[in-house]
């Protein structure tokens, strides 16, 4: 009798991925994981004249600590505060540091200000496609609740894609080296737009807080206010994660500071522990030499890495 020639083929470690991906994701987690950041914590409201990421842009104050009301628009817009504080912190931490980066830095510094332009780009794209339709659903269709937000978008809309620009242009040239990279032409564009977005995001804030006085504004306990509420609580669980895991959502967790106004906010976004680590140590892991720009780390503010 002929023997079988129909054994099944020799596998290769090749065919199954994930042994691969495993020692690549700890090799990342071990070499790039925020985990392993190191920069001092900082204390601002101690800092002695430190140089940190609550100017030149003023942070805002949540319309919860400042009010202690609770209704739907107050709480949907202290999300949109705590939001909008993240961002603020990123644009601070961007102009601060940009003229101190070292030449060996500068490629990890234009990908963390890239990321910051996503994030805000995403945030602006979401906003306008998303969030304002719905609210002017629950407000009977009200279209014109959002006509100076609109207005204060587009005031800034055409800094910010001289800022991008600016940066693809030093990002294409391959690994930026020192005469590719010039940090105070980065604060000059960042400064050309720097009124209209610190107005706007705070002025959005104080709009949607407000609008628990429209004449349409559903009454507590009713279920158009359960469906208001719910529509801000989705729409803010959704809008950063849809923006990019790997870098947005690291970006955004590294510049939250958990001690402002009285650690009120120290476990927001509400998510359980192990995710929110994971997405900080092991999905930032990728970037992860961009995050040593960042503002904060484990929910804390820490000193700006360019101006140790």
């Amino acid at each position: 009798m002929a023997p079988p020639t129909d054994y099944p083929p020799r596998r290769s470690i090749l065919d199954k991925p994930i042994l691969i991906a495993i020692p690549i994701l700890i090799g990342l987690f071990l070499t790039r994981s925020p985990f392993f950041m190191t920069a001092p914590a900082l204390d601002p409201a101690a800092a002695g004249g430190v140089a940190w990421a609550d100017a030149p842009i003023k942070l805002v104050t949540t319309p919860q600590y400042e009010t202690k009301k609770t209704d739907i628009f107050t709480t949907g817009a202290t999300h949109m505060a705590l939001l909008h504080n993240a961002i603020l912190r990123g644009y601070n931490s961007i102009y601060q540091q940009a003229p101190r980066v070292q030449p060996g830095d500068a490629a990890d510094f234009v990908g963390y200000a890239l990321t910051w332009h996503k994030f805000v780009a995403s945030h602006h794209d979401d906003e306008e496609a998303t969030l304002f339709p719905k609210v002017e659903a629950v407000l009977g269709n009200d279209t014109t609740i959002w006509a100076e937000t609109h207005k204060e978008h587009e005031a800034f809309l055409g800094g910010l894609a001289r800022l991008e620009k600016y940066l693809r242009g030093v990002q294409e040239k391959g690994k930026v080296p020192a005469t590719a990279f010039d940090g105070e032409e980065l604060v000059s564009i960042m400064g050309s737009f720097r009124e209209p977005f610190e107005t706007h995001f705070h002025r959005e804030v104080a709009t949607i807080a407000a609008l628990a006085e429209h004449p349409k504004a559903p009454a507590p306990g009713t279920p158009e206010a359960e469906e208001a509420a719910a529509t801000f609580k989705s729409w803010g669980k959704a809008t950063v994660t849809k923006a990019g895991t790997l870098d947005v959502v690291p970006f955004f967790l590294l510049n939250l500071d958990g001690t402002a106004e009285e650690g009120l906010w120290a476990n927001w976004p509400p998510m359980p522990a192990p995710i929110k680590w994971g997405l900080v140590n092991v999905a930032g892991a990728w970037h992860g030499r961009w995050w040593k720009f960042s503002s904060c780390a484990g929910g804390r503010p820490r000193k700006l890495y360019a101006l140790e």
